[in-house]
């Protein structure tokens, strides 16, 4: 008997592109949505051709191509998308291998095995999977998060794994195990706790018959490598979970540089990772920056450093590795050779205020000089010094590059300042140019102005938010959050403030954002930022064939609706419901939202100005106080 695939009302949401307040209203306002054919009231199922069909008539939903097409409907025809992956994985390696799939095969995809077989058809078992593939991992909200490619390839590189074999103890879904195969390991082995992501790891090694295994379990309770060496080893261990088996594992053989306290589980994993090198092959792990200085992990650290087996530690750029924006730091490891006397120095590299794609050029010819040299300082690299381990075991053993660099000389000072010298003259140069060019209007009649409570009930605009706030350290996006400060100074998504619970809402280009609550009333049109709506935010979406959103935001900022909108209080608290928008042509409405794009592009280049003239005046104040800079001509 064929079961037909079902669909929820959130995989609906993504089907089509939209909130699932969206999809909620489409159940009340159309008689003939599809009506549901299981599940439960509070969480119903829909049949997935239903669906689709009805999509397909109303016009939400867009041709695809095959890859996407099949995509959908894979994701939302399983448990997770995790699942269904793996699911068509397992039909795909079949297939590379020359066998007939398995009977058991997923129920849910046997009406999607004509698709599957069409794109196998067209680009091979093994691109099939990876077209797939690529639309599993792109950033979205509810997805897992996952090691960019480039910093996994960065870790690769510093383990050196070419021509060995690697272990990845906490592969995820193996994105530092495809770094280890492009870099030219001949062997990959991991350990994954999820085991659809553990198969999907596996199955990805066995498409390009890479051998190895990644196995699915709990690392540290129950190693499924246990006695077993490797010439190198990348881990981006889990954060911050005091639960990891502390009491149960308090006399483990691993622990050789102490017994992890139960807040330190990151030095859990140091230590598992050493266990599995050969003398002298490295490991290369993710970690907090707290990790580097936490007072209860740091006589393990020292007794790390004092043995030779912490070799380097490197503090990324902020937004280069982490969910959230949080700059983390990489650990560089090797287990020490037998009867080989501890080396004096340690690699402490700070390049958190530059690019990833810029500092990695950088970070490794930097760390191949000191391991060229590993007894000797690394001189004029400017971000990175190779400190003496004595000089390191302090109190605090605190491992923090920033804290251990030299104060800037003469030299790096003067460039420093001349750099943003010529920033600050740049800007100030283009302001003139964006000053919006506007004159008065002549006397007219009144234009009728509505409220978006009435744009909302006309389809003109779709609200969304505000989520809620939660306070579960484990919850987390793989895309950053945009939130009310970041929208309200102007900055770039980031990990400040509290994250929304829930489901997550992607931002588009073309959304509205306006904080709820703000001294003033402040909306920002959404261009190119890849974030998730954060909390204690309105996010409107037009209608791009009613309302111009540069148009919208800038009527929203209006000084009236600050009265109209808000509660009156010190710090406003604002119903942008309430808020009132002009009713113009298109025409109008985009004439006028490109000036306020103008004014907008005028108010950051103001905000930069002033950041600049800041950093310039405190440049050159403590150059003078050092003795780094003079007096000067046209100082």
């Amino acid at each position: 008997m064929q079961v037909n695939p079902t669909i929820t009302a959130a995989e609906i949401a993504r089907l089509a592109g939209v909130g699932r307040a969206a999809v909620s209203n489409w159940r009340k306002r159309y008689a003939d949505f599809p009506t549901p054919v299981g599940g439960t009231a509070a969480s119903p199922e829909f049949d997935l051709a239903q669906v689709e069909q009805w999509l397909r008539d109303q016009g939400k939903l867009p041709e695809l191509a095959t890859a996407d097409r099949l995509w959908r409907r894979v994701a939302a025809a399983s448990d997770t998308p995790a699942a269904g992956l793996a699911a068509v994985g397992d039909l795909l390696l079949a297939r590379h291998r020359g066998q007939r799939p398995r009977r058991s095969a997923d129920p849910h995809l046997k009406p999607l095995l004509p698709d599957i077989d069409a794109l196998a058809d067209e680009l091979g078992p093994q691109g099939a999977f990876d077209e797939l593939w690529q639309r599993f991992s792109a950033p979205g909200p509810g997805r897992s998060f996952a090691t960019p490619d480039d910093l996994a390839d960065l870790m690769a590189g510093l383990a050196d794994v070419a021509g060995g074999a690697v272990l990845d103890p906490a592969a995820g879904s193996g994105a530092g195990l495809r770094a280890a195969v492009r870099a030219g390991c001949t062997e990959a082995y991991g350990q994954e706790l999820d085991e659809d992501l553990a198969r999907l790891a596996g199955l990805w090694l066995a498409l390009r018959d890479v051998p190895g295994e990644v196995d699915a379990g709990d690392s540290l309770r129950d190693d499924a490598f246990a006695g077993r060496t490797f010439d190198a080893a990348v881990c981006h261990p889990p954060f911050g979970l005091t639960n990891w088996g502390h009491e149960e594992l308090g006399y483990d053989p691993r622990w050789e540089y102490g017994l992890p306290p139960r807040t330190e589980p990151e030095l859990a994993w140091v230590q598992h990772a050493l266990t599995h090198l050969r003398p002298g092959g490295h490991a290369v792990l993710l970690m907090p920056p707290a990790a580097a200085g936490r007072r209860t992990g740091r006589r393990i650290r020292a007794e790390l450093l004092r043995r030779g087996a912490l070799r380097a530690v490197i503090a990324l750029p902020s937004g280069a590795a982490a969910p959230h924006g949080v700059p983390l730091h990489l650990w560089v490891l090797r287990r020490p050779a037998a009867d080989a006397p501890p080396p004096a120095r340690a690699l402490l590299i700070d390049v958190a205020d530059g690019d990833l794609a810029e500092v990695a050029a950088r970070i490794l010819p930097t760390w191949h000089a000191f391991t060229a040299a590993p007894d000797t300082d690394i001189e004029g690299a400017g971000f990175a010094r190779a400190v003496p381990v004595i000089e390191l075991l302090d109190e605090d053993v605190d491992l923090t590059p920033a804290r251990r660099q030299p104060a800037g000389g003469g030299d790096q000072t003067g460039e420093q300042m001349v750099r943003t010298r010529q920033r600050l003259t740049a800007v100030v140069r283009d302001l003139s140019a964006l000053i919006p060019q506007v004159s008065a209007a002549p006397e007219t009649g009144t234009t009728l102005a509505v409220p978006v409570a009435d744009l909302i009930r006309s389809g003109a605009v779709q609200l969304l938010g505000p989520v809620r706030v939660t306070r579960d350290t484990e919850d987390h996006f793989e895309l950053p959050v945009l939130h009310a400060r970041d929208v309200i100074e102007g900055t770039g998504p980031s990990s400040r403030g509290e994250r929304p619970a829930g489901e997550a809402i992607q931002l588009a280009p073309g959304d509205v954002v306006v904080p709820v609550v703000a001294r003033r009333i402040t909306a920002r049109v959404i261009t190119d930022e890849k974030a998730v709506l954060g909390a204690n935010m309105y996010l409107l979406r037009p209608n791009p064939a009613a309302l111009d959103p540069w148009f919208l935001a800038g009527q929203l900022r209006n000084t009236a609706n600050e009265k109209q909108a808000s509660s009156l209080s010190g710090t406003m608290r604002f119903d942008i419901r309430r808020a009132l928008v002009r009713r113009l042509p298109m025409p109008e409405q985009r004439a006028q939202g490109e000036a306020f794009r103008r004014l907008d592009a005028f108010e950051s280049a103001m905000r930069e100005a002033a950041t600049l003239g800041a950093e310039l005046v405190q440049l050159t104040a403590d150059g003078l106080a050092q003795g780094n800079l003079r007096p000067g001509e046209g100082t």
